[in-house]
């Protein structure tokens, strides 16, 4: 028969993919977890990912996956803390075996690892182009020919199935960030689809730890207006879930931040699009009747989630080319700096008419003046300003263009441009939605290396 803990403490040691690591080191020294979570995928990095896979057959996983795993393998291993992560994102079997080359240079030994696979439905959507993009309506075939990745947003079920293995490590592609942090609660206390406060406890906790840092103060200090001790030692958050449903969020003893119910109330709204029914691939989550209380110094506790069953389809994110970004930069110091930006900008805009590039779309910004908020006629007139212009095409050339044509305002502009910056230019990887019908997506879990 199996046996169950009582309560469990979950870290997170990354909330982006190229998130700071000091502070998952400090976590794993001195959070006592069991689990140390890394959550590294964004809509657009498994796409990225993609591109790097078909360059590489044994590249596709996150490129940060070498210096973390470094620099918290030896603590894990030393500490029985297991690591589970969406590193994988692309090609997480290669991601695995370089988990295991990273362990074996480090002289821990053939450190095994499950690997969640099932999230790469490209063959499966390529053969249904009827699909309905989400965000504009039409049918998938109109992109289709600039597919480059379609992933499911899987569940914390399989990801559970994963853990029950044993394995040290656990590295999935893309899943639901929530349920990165409900997976090991489903291994350890053994609690069912059927329970579905229990389902709102796991995610409302992953989704309060999801972020990293956010929680603990980054994103919520304000100077004058919201303090935070000590940020630049911001430590990240820890989890302490029960069996009977409670949770406490905490962070790492000693670090720097701040954990109460201010903070807790920000990352619990952060993209909460419908606070009755927040969609993940193991539950509907309902948050209005949620209480947070201080429980003791940097300690919060929740109470109150509710929850719907699971929907009949996954979320599938599609990433496809669109075409080319081209931009560049030039600053103006001095006196009438704002008159001589924008006389720059109609220079270039004109130059390129002149040579007939084609845009979809084109932009020009003031950095500091108009790049968030519009028109700077009503603001005070700084002494100095950065003049950016970017501008999407279909044509690569066309892209350079730009760049090119803004840097040429050293000598070809107003007077008194420097600092120029270009031409610069990236392909553009957008990202669409669709629903999948569950029964369409096969997940499995395979070992590398043994235990």
């Amino acid at each position: 028969m199996t046996q169950h803990r009582n309560t469990i403490r979950i870290g997170c040691g990354a909330g982006q993919s190229d998130d700071r690591v000091p502070p998952a080191v400090e976590l794993a020294k001195h959070g006592a977890l069991d689990y140390l979570v890394f959550e590294c995928l964004a809509e657009r990095t498994i796409g990225r990912e993609t591109l790097s896979k078909l360059h590489d057959p044994d590249k596709g996983y996150t490129p940060s996956l070498h210096e973390r795993l470094r620099a918290v393998l030896p603590i894990c291993h030393a500490n029985n803390i297991r690591i589970v992560s969406n590193m994988g994102a692309a090609n997480p079997v290669a991601g695995a075996r370089a988990m295991r080359r990273e362990a074996q240079d480090l002289g821990l030994g053939d450190i095994p690892c499950a690997v969640v696979l099932g999230d790469d439905v490209a063959e499966v959507v390529r053969a249904r182009p009827n699909l309905t993009i989400l965000e504009t309506g039409e049918p998938l075939e109109s992109i289709l020919p600039n597919l480059v990745s379609a992933n499911a947003y899987l569940g914390a079920d399989v990801v559970a199935q994963a853990i029950g293995t044993g394995a040290p490590v656990v590295l999935t592609g893309r899943v639901a960030d929530p349920s990165l942090f409900l997976a090991p609660m489903l291994h350890e206390f053994g609690w069912s689809y059927d329970d579905l406060t229990k389902l709102s406890v796991g995610t409302i906790t992953g989704h309060l730890m999801e972020c990293s840092s956010s929680v603990t103060g980054g994103c919520f200090a304000w100077p004058g207006r919201k303090a935070v001790p000590d940020l630049a030692r911001l430590g990240y958050p820890i989890a302490e879930v029960s069996a009977d449903g409670s949770i406490r969020i905490t962070k790492t003893p000693g670090s720097g931040g701040r954990i109460d119910v201010m903070t807790c109330t920000e990352q619990l709204l952060y993209e909460m699009h419908d606070p009755t029914a927040y969609i993940t691939p193991d539950c509907v989550l309902d948050i209005t009747d949620v209480e947070l209380t201080n429980d003791g110094p940097d300690q919060v506790a929740v109470r109150g989630p509710r929850a719907k069953p699971r929907t009949p389809t996954y979320k599938v994110v599609v990433g496809h080319t669109d075409g080319y970004i081209g931009e560049g930069e030039v600053s103006f110091g001095g006196i009438d700096a704002v008159a001589r930006a924008k006389m720059a900008a109609e220079t270039v805009r004109e130059r390129l008419e002149m040579q007939g590039r084609v845009f979809q779309d084109y932009r020009v910004d003031l950095i500091g003046m108009s790049s968030l908020h519009g028109a700077v006629d009503r603001r005070p007139e700084p002494y100095e300003v950065r003049l950016r212009v970017a501008a999407r095409a279909k044509d690569r050339k066309a892209a350079e263009a730009v760049g090119f044509e803004v840097r040429s305002m050293h000598m070809h502009g107003p007077g008194g441009a420097g600092g120029g910056k270009g031409p610069m230019v990236r392909e553009v990887l957008a990202v669409k939605s669709l629903l999948l019908p569950r029964e369409l997506v096969r997940t499995e879990v395979v070992m590398e290396g043994r235990l």
